[in-house]
C-alpha cells in the first residue's frame, strides 16, 4: 500500500558542515502508518518542502519506506501557498471577505497550472511505485486531483482519498470558477472511496457533486472521526520537560489574593484564521467585564503558535492576537495579576503542561475539520476540565453533548459559557470530562488509519 501527502514523516536539515540531519515528523498520519509495521511493504510518497529535503533527494538519501518528490520550489510554492492554502483552505473554511475576495484572475490561472503540475507529479510517482492492485491512500486538499489522474494511469489500483478539512456547502464552493470546481470534484471522484471526518462534511461534498457534476457516481463515501492518541499523550505529558514547563507556567499564573491557585482557561492553537483566537480573547475580556468576581482569580493561558507567516494575512492576524491580548492586560491587569498569558513560540512540552493545568479548555473555531485539541485537553488534564466548544468544529458531533457549546461568532454567548464552565462543581466537571475522554479516544490514529485501509480493500 502507498500513502501520499504533501508533508511526509521525515524532514531534513542541512547543517553547517554540509551534513544532513533527519527529523521525524509527527501527527496522526505518522502514528497511523507506524501501526501497519515496517515489514508491510508500505511506501509514503511526499513532497520535499525545504532546501534540506531537496538536497536529500539529490544525494539519494532517504528513509526506508519514504519517497520524497523534488518538485521545483516555485511550483510547490504556487500549488501550496497560492492554491491549497490561499484558495481551497479559504473556500472550505468559508473565510473570504466576499466584497473584496476572491479574485480569480490571470495570476490565479498561472498558479492553478502549478497545482495541476504538482498533483500530476504525485500521480506519476504513485503509478510508477504501486504494485498491481495496490491500495493508495491520498491525503487532503493539496492533492484533490491525484485520484483522477492516477485512475487514468493505473486503473488496477484501489484508490482512497481522505479530507482532513471541512467541505464547503455547494453555494460557497461555487465561488470557484466553474471548470476548476468541476475539476476538483471529478479529480476526487477518481477514487474508489472518499473519507471525511464527519457526516456533515461528507454530506456537503455529496451536495457539491449533485449540484455540479450530477452526483458522486459509484465512489463510496465514508466517515472516520480521528481521535486522540491517549497512550502517547499521557506518557509524554508526564516527562521531565513537561514538569519543568508546568512549574514555570504556575509561576506565571500565580495565586489569587486568597492564596488559592488561580483558575485557568487554556487554548492551544496555530494562529490560523479559522481558529478564531481574537474572538476568544474578546469573550474572555467580556467575562472579566461582566463578572468582576473572576478578576485576579482566573488567567487565560493562550498559546497561539505562528502559522503560514509567509502570507501577509496570517502575519496581520498574529499581530492582532498580540494587540488584543496586550489590551486586556493593560485594561484589567494589576501588579500581581496578568489576565492573559500569551505565548507565540511553538513548544509542545509547554502545550502539554497547559493541558494538564486546564480547568477550562476553550476551542471556538469558526470552522474546523475536527480539532484534536478539543479531544486532547480532556485526556491530559490532571483534575479534569470543562470544554467550551464551537458548534462549527468537527469535534462537536462527538463531544457536543458534554461540552458547553457556542456560536463562534457570538462573543457574549462565549463569555457566558466561560463563566458557566468556571462555575461547575468539581464533581460535575470530572464527570463531564470522563465522558469527553471516552468520546475523544474512541478512534485513535492507528485504528482510524487501518479502518480506512480495510474499507478500501474489502
Amino acid at each position: 500500500m502507498l500513502v501520499a501527502s504533501n508533508r511526509g514523516p521525515v524532514s531534513y536539515e542541512v547543517r553547517e558542515d554540509g551534513s544532513l540531519h533527519a527529523r521525524r515528523g509527527g501527527g496522526g498520519l505518522v502514528s497511523g502508518l507506524s501501526a501497519i509495521g515496517p515489514d508491510a511493504g508500505a511506501l509514503w510518497v511526499c513532497s520535499a518542502l525545504n532546501d534540506g529535503d531537496r538536497e536529500a533527494v539529490r544525494r539519494g538519501i532517504g528513509e526506508r519506506g519514504v519517497r520524497m518528490l523534488d518538485i521545483p520550489a516555485d511550483v510547490h510554492a504556487d500549488a501550496y501557498n497560492g492554491i491549497a492554502n490561499s484558495v481551497l483552505w479559504f473556500v472550505h473554511h468559508m473565510l473570504y471577505q466576499t466584497p473584496l475576495e476572491p479574485v480569480f484572475d490571470a495570476e490565479f490561472r498561472r498558479q492553478w497550472a502549478s497545482y495541476e503540475r504538482y498533483n500530476r507529479a504525485f500521480a506519476e510517482a504513485l503509478a510508477q511505485e504501486a504494485a498491481p492492485g495496490a491500495a493508495v491512500l491520498v491525503q487532503d486538499y493539496h492533492l484533490t486531483l491525484v485520484p483522477g489522474m492516477l485512475r487514468a494511469l493505473r486503473p488496477d489500483l484501489r484508490i482512497g482519498h481522505f479530507s482532513h478539512t471541512p467541505w464547503a456547502p455547494a453555494d460557497y464552493f461555487r465561488l470557484l470558477p466553474g471548470d476548476v470546481a468541476e475539476q476538483i470534484l471529478r479529480g476526487m471522484l477518481g477514487a474508489d472511496r472518499l473519507g471525511f471526518l464527519t457526516r456533515r462534511w461528507a454530506d456537503a461534498f455529496v451536495s457539491c457533486c449533485d449540484a455540479l457534476v450530477g452526483g458522486p457516481g459509484s465512489t463510496e463515501i465514508g466517515v472516520h472521526g480521528l481521535g486522540a492518541d491517549a497512550d502517547f499523550l499521557r506518557r509524554r505529558a508526564h516527562e521531565p520537560d513537561v514538569d519543568e514547563r508546568m512549574a514555570a507556567l504556575r509561576e506565571e499564573i500565580g495565586t489569587a489574593p486568597d492564596g488559592r491557585a488561580r483558575r485557568t482557561i487554556v487554548r492551544v492553537d496555530r494562529t490560523e484564521l479559522s481558529k478564531n483566537i481574537v474572538r476568544g480573547l474578546l469573550a474572555y475580556r467580556q467575562l472579566l467585564a461582566d463578572h468582576p468576581e473572576w478578576r485576579e482569580r482566573v488567567v487565560h493561558v493562550a498559546f497561539a503558535y505562528p502559522s503560514r507567516q509567509d502570507l501577509a494575512v496570517y502575519r496581520d492576524y498574529t499581530a492582532e492576537v498580540r494587540r488584543v491580548a496586550e489590551r486586556i492586560n493593560e485594561e484589567y491587569g494589576t501588579d500581581t495579576w496578568r489576565p492573559v498569558v500569551l505565548h507565540v513560540k511553538d513548544d509542545f512540552a509547554r502545550s502539554l503542561a497547559a493541558y494538564r493545568l486546564a480547568d477550562v479548555a476553550l476551542v471556538n473555531p469558526v470552522r474546523d475539520g475536527m480539532n484534536l485539541v478539543a479531544k486532547e485537553v480532556p485526556v491530559v488534564s490532571d483534575e479534569g476540565c470543562a470544554l467550551v466548544l464551537s458548534r462549527e468544529a468537527g469535534a462537536y458531533e462527538e463531544l457536543g453533548e458534554d461540552a458547553l457549546c457556542v456560536n463562534p461568532y457570538d462573543v457574549l454567548e462565549t463569555a457566558r459559557a466561560l463563566h458557566e464552565a468556571l462555575s461547575l462543581s468539581p464533581g460535575e466537571r470530572a464527570e463531564r470530562c470522563k465522558r469527553l475522554v471516552a468520546a475523544a479516544t474512541a478512534l485513535p490514529p492507528a485504528r482510524w488509519f487501518t479502518d480506512q485501509l480495510a474499507a478500501l480493500t474489502s
